[in-house]
């Protein structure tokens, strides 16, 4: 909701034309880093010298921060102002992507990984507000759909670029992109997007709860990716046992708190949980995949970063073309269906992978896997979009969108972490095609495991009728009220192709019958 209807902006206009243009730009710095890092990962091991572990810390350093701040990202904007903190976010992960570029070492490189996901926790909640905020109502659909629909374009692109950067200028190059777009950026937002707040957004913020789950998570990620060369010494046994001892003061302090930044009676929304626990099983299948599958084009079957990174393609430009009917179907037949039979498509597309081995030929071999792996994608991520939405009263649709959208981050850095481990892949597997490829074999199936898990939890826990309940009851007209909201809220994300998490999406609120959209 604009926060002041009177200073709302036209999409027709110039200005609003600008917002539009610089909060998709905002966003596809983060969209683009997420897809065109793992592209480079090869690169940056054989010119740091670097083992697995680094390569592994290189993805979750990043998204380490950006999962554990990205709500509290969303909370300062509303405090101290959206624009504000979209352009803070910005700069601050231009700067880090430079620091990123000129990393001597790897120690720098993620440490300065970590400084970028903080950026990126302040500029991707940032980018969507902004439209919601300033954006006059009757606008805002369409708005939102141009923000979806190129922000899925960088996203596609996003190992393309890569890929050519890598084999071109260099792989410090991916980070040096940043900084002319952060340029470009800056100026605009300053210049053209009014600034916004929410009027409603008081007391303290929840600095507490944001620490204990990035411990929680840092110490965990810690443990899983040292033990393979360390086992069961004391260096991984105790920051394993702190984390989940962080991991339980979190819950702890989300309870007790006044305002926490994880609401935990959004959980007592049966369909909120359940969608929530699919998310976890497919993000975490999906994290492990796309980390692996780039360095085993590269390792194994001996694509170059260009090639690799093209190869991918036909999964992205599936969910860009396809997403808008996929959510469609999801609303005539229900969720239940497209959830089940999603994650066991892209279950089928990483056993198919298996084939891409040494000598593997691409239209045989690799892109039945990817198309096939696309199409679950597809027929999956804007159902459990929808679903999350409709899962809560429409006030805590953007809350409950930003805790799914965290929760699949989360459950990405710990797949990243963990599948070496349990896949056996040693330290410096990815220098063997032979070690490499084996390894590899061993943990698709660990993934497709992990999909079959999260596809029977849909098909025992998620309602067909999900998508037209309102907050998990039936919309009915209150006592002495006049009109009832005819449905639950909706997704305004029609277009995404990001493999990291689902959209963040603070959904199109219902309308009431005979009036405006609430």
């Amino acid at each position: 909701m604009a926060d002041n209807a009177s200073a709302a902006v036209r999409l027709s206009t110039a200005a609003g034309r600008w917002i539009v243009f610089t909060t998709v730009l905002g966003s596809a710095m983060a969209l683009l880093d997420s897809t065109v890092v793992n592209v480079a990962l090869p690169r940056i091991g054989l010119d740091l010298g670097a083992d697995l572990a680094v390569l592994q810390w290189t993805v979750n350093a990043y998204m380490l921060t950006l999962a554990g701040l990205i709500l509290l990202g969303g909370a300062l904007g509303d405090r101290f102002g959206r624009r504000r903190v979209f352009v803070v976010g910005v700069v601050w992960f231009a700067l880090a992507s430079l620091l990123c570029g000129m990393a001597p070492n790897a120690g720098v490189l993620i440490a300065a990984r970590a400084l970028q996901g903080i950026g990126g926790a302040l500029l991707t909640p940032g980018s969507l507000a902004l439209i919601q905020s300033v954006i006059h109502p009757d606008d805002r659909a369409r708005a939102v759909g141009l923000w979806s629909g190129f922000g899925g374009v960088g996203a596609a692109i996003g190992p393309f670029l890569g890929g050519w950067l890598v084999d071109g200028p260099g792989w410090r190059w991916v980070f040096f992109l940043n900084v002319p777009l952060a340029a470009v950026c800056v100026p605009v937002a300053l210049r053209h997007v009014p600034e916004s707040r929410d009027p409603r957004a008081h007391g303290r913020f929840d600095v507490l709860g944001a620490v204990l789950g990035a411990f929680a998570l840092g110490l965990v990620t810690y443990a899983l990716i040292a033990a393979p060369q360390r086992g069961a010494a004391l260096s991984v046994v105790l920051p394993a046992v702190a984390g989940l001892l962080a991991g339980v003061a979190f819950v702890y302090v989300e309870r007790v708190r006044p305002e926490p930044m994880l609401p935990l009676s959004l959980f007592s929304s049966r369909q909120f949980t359940a969608v929530n626990a699919v998310t976890l099983c497919v993000y975490a299948a999906f994290g492990g995949f796309f980390f692996l599958v780039v360095l085993n084009l590269q390792v194994v079957v001996g694509y170059s970063a260009l090639v690799a990174g093209t190869a991918l393609l036909p999964t992205t430009l599936l969910m860009l073309l396809l997403s808008a009917r996929s959510g469609e179907l999801g609303k005539r037949i229900g969720p239940r269906i497209p959830l089940t039979v999603g994650p066991l498509l892209c279950a089928a597309g990483m056993l198919l992978m298996t084939r891409a081995g040494v000598g593997a030929v691409y239209w045989r071999d690799v892109l039945p896997a990817l198309v096939v792996m696309g199409l679950g994608m597809v027929v999956l991520v804007a159902p459990l979009t929808a679903t999350v939405l409709a899962s809560v009263d429409v006030g805590r649709a953007g809350l409950a969108s930003g805790i799914n959208n965290a929760a699949a981050r989360a459950a990405g850095l710990v797949a990243v972490a963990a599948l070496p481990l349990l896949a056996g892949m040693g330290s410096e597997a990815y220098r063997s095609a032979d070690r490499f490829s084996e390894s590899f074999r061993r943990a698709m199936p660990i993934c497709a495991a992990v999909l079959v898990v999260g596809a029977l939890i849909a098909w025992r826990t998620v309602r067909a009728d999900a998508l037209e309940r309102v907050g998990g009851a039936e919309a009915e007209a209150e006592p002495g009220k006049v009109e009832a909201e005819e449905r639950p809220c909706r997704p305004e994300c029609a277009y995404h192709c990001g493999v990291g998490a689902p959209p963040l999406d603070p959904g199109e609120k219902p309308r009431r019958r005979g009036g405006p959209p609430a």
